[in-house]
């Protein structure tokens, strides 16, 4: 949901005070930036994911690709199909946004009440009716802009009144933090109350789609948007340099560690298929932070390959094929 709101702030910050915006331009630019990745990373995973099935073919696999494509069900890549969908009705956004300008309060509490809605549906309602003959994304809502629409507006939200949100935030940020750490303490009793009372099984259980998960994400968002703020008034520090110059080489790969992920998850998941018969369930969740860390890492290795050598850039939204042309002139 963080992804979702900054993808939203970060749009708005782009676009939304520019006098014209060449709309065509601005498809353009958002679909091949996130569009060659989708297609590659989907691609690549469903040869590696058949490869070690032992079912590859290549009929298999073109129909495999084209339907995770499509559906956006593979590899965590969900988050870009539905950046498609807001891609496409950006133009609509900023219009009501620029139209109802006395009301983007308004805007926010009924995209509020829309969300918790949506949310209630999902967690006391659509588990318990048959969706036979159903349309593939009305039985595969979380693909769906819809169902994480309040976030993109919130977004747009904080950026348009960035002063008076970052005021609001700083004023009350003790009361912030506090319910925040009470919200995530509470997530271990709302996971008791879905197996214990509810008798949900495991995947409805840890669904993020709850109505309580709606208040954690903005207390969480809220804390997230207060520390940074700290960290911009003290990051030009002499002693803060260090950790300033690890965000921004964080900031140019972050992209390619979301989209290269699952490569060192598969081998994560081999390592912990092995250990868990020789360690105890505790030890092994003591172990958590370094796995984490592997999985960073490992992706972060990838991601800055791809930024420093052409023309892999493009893998991860930052395509660096000129740098080869660039030594392509130089040498001519």
């Amino acid at each position: 949901m963080g992804f979702m709101f900054v993808t939203g702030l970060v749009l708005f910050l782009q676009y939304y005070d520019r006098p014209n915006v060449n709309y065509w331009e601005f498809w353009k630019k958002r679909y091949k930036g996130s569009g060659i990745p989708y297609i590659f990373f989907n691609g690549f995973y469903m040869l590696c994911a058949l490869l070690l099935a032992g079912t590859f073919s290549f009929g298999l696999w073109g129909k495999e690709w084209f339907l995770a494509m499509i559906r956006g069900d593979h590899y965590y890549l969900y988050y870009i199909l539905v950046i498609f969908q807001l891609y496409l009705i950006f133009p609509v956004l900023v219009w009501m946004f620029k139209k109802l300008e006395d009301h983007h309060e308004a805007i926010l509490l009924v995209s509020a009440i829309l969300q918790v809605i949506l949310l209630i549906y999902a967690k006391y309602i659509y588990p318990n009716i048959s969706h036979q003959g159903w349309p593939y994304f009305a039985v595969h809502y979380g693909n769906l802009l819809l169902t994480y629409q309040f976030y993109f507006i919130a977004g747009a939200y904080t950026w348009i009144h960035y002063a008076d949100v970052q005021k609001l935030l700083l004023r009350h940020q003790k009361l912030i933090f506090i319910t925040t750490i009470i919200l995530s303490l509470g997530t271990l009793a709302l996971y008791h109350f879905n197996v214990a009372v509810l008798h949900l099984p495991q995947h409805n259980a840890n669904l993020i789609h709850q109505p309580y998960m709606f208040f954690y994400a903005v207390f969480v968002i809220s804390s997230i948007i207060i520390i940074c703020l700290k960290y911009a008034d003290n990051r030009t520090k002499p002693t803060w340099r260090w950790f300033s110059r690890l965000v921004e080489k964080a900031a140019k790969v972050s992209f390619g560690i979301y989209l290269l992920q699952t490569i060192p998850l598969l081998f994560l998941t081999g390592i912990l298929n092995s250990l868990k018969t020789q360690l105890s369930s505790s030890v092994l969740l003591a172990l958590l932070p370094v796995g984490y860390f592997f999985v960073l890492g490992i992706s972060w290795l990838i991601a800055e390959f791809c930024l420093k050598v052409p023309p892999f850039g493009a893998l991860i939204g930052r395509p660096n094929h000129h740098q080869l042309l660039k030594r392509k002139d130089l040498k001519a």
